[in-house]
């Protein structure tokens, strides 16, 4: 990036680090923590919305709708997490290139399955062969996505599964009694009240869900780990103009800074958003905040 990078063996300490950590390379770390928070905006709300979508299923009043809730929430949270990644990622590719494989070729006779491989014809394939570096990218980080949000969404589903269920059953019955139909008193009643009761599990959710983003590695994204490792493995001048010991105890310390100070912040805000939910509310926090003033 800077001129004096161009030969660096005659660079002192100070120049040598600022041109290494400023190489092509280095932008790839950087570009990869803009990754990692892209994934956790993205995620969280379609966590939250697979969660709420869970969570109302399991408590409906249709049987097959809540037989729908429950497995679904029973079924991931009973699986570790790693696993379910792995088969869900292969089973949803390989879903897409089969649907894919019968609409665009149907003249194709041989067998999709043979033996131990999936085989679908070329235009069927999902992304292209031929398509650009940043489309395969882009696909692989979608399926990562929707692959956190499943299995996130089923954790949300059972927090706000008991979140609706602790709302006072009084004010339910207050808000029937004045001819409120099921459909408004779930909207304008049971909603609105048990966030405060969903917050806390949520928020821990929240935390779980950043310490779960380098699982990324595992799905095929570059993601910090990853470039962590790369760069912080010791090279030699065949791979690169700065080669350097093993400094991937280094790299690896910085990834902890890092979500030290993005758990902090997450913490700090979430207390916030605790205390003006529990305002006025009969509640342990609404109690004491009632007590202060």
């Amino acid at each position: 990036m800077f001129q004096f990078c161009t030969d660096p063996s005659q660079l002192d300490s100070l120049r040598w680090f600022s041109c290494y950590l400023t190489t092509g390379k280095h932008m790839n770390l950087y570009w990869s923590v803009l990754t990692v928070l892209t994934l956790l905006a993205i995620t969280a709300p379609a966590a939250l919305a697979f969660g709420f979508a869970g969570a109302s299923a399991a408590r409906s009043q249709i049987a097959p709708l809540r037989w729908i809730g429950k497995t679904y929430i029973a079924i991931v949270r009973g699986i570790p997490d790693i696993a379910f990644f792995l088969f869900f990622v292969i089973a949803l590719d390989q879903g897409i290139e089969y649907l894919r494989h019968k609409a665009l070729c149907p003249a194709w006779e041989e067998p999709i399955r043979q033996g131990n491989d999936f085989i679908v014809c070329a235009a069927a394939k999902m992304p292209l062969g031929t398509a650009p570096q940043w489309v395969h990218e882009t696909y692989g980080f979608a399926i990562a996505v929707l692959t956190f949000a499943i299995v996130f969404g089923a954790f949300a589903a059972n927090v706000l599964f008991g979140a609706m269920r602790a709302v006072p059953r009084a004010q339910l019955e207050t808000a029937e009694a004045y001819g409120m139909s099921p459909r408004q008193i779930f909207r304008r009643v049971l909603v609105p009240q048990m966030w405060v009761y969903a917050l806390p599990g949520l928020g821990n959710l929240w935390m779980v869900l950043i310490k779960a983003t380098p699982l990324l590695f595992l799905l095929g994204v570059e993601d910090i780990v990853y470039w962590a490792r790369e760069l912080g493995g010791s090279k030699t001048p065949r791979f690169t103009d700065y080669p350097h010991a093993d400094w991937r105890m280094w790299y690896f310390l910085a990834l902890l800074v890092f979500y030290l100070a993005f758990t902090r912040v997450s913490e700090l805000v979430i207390d916030r958003a605790m205390t003006r939910l529990t305002r006025g509310q009969a509640t342990t926090g609404g109690e004491a905040q009632r007590k202060l003033a």
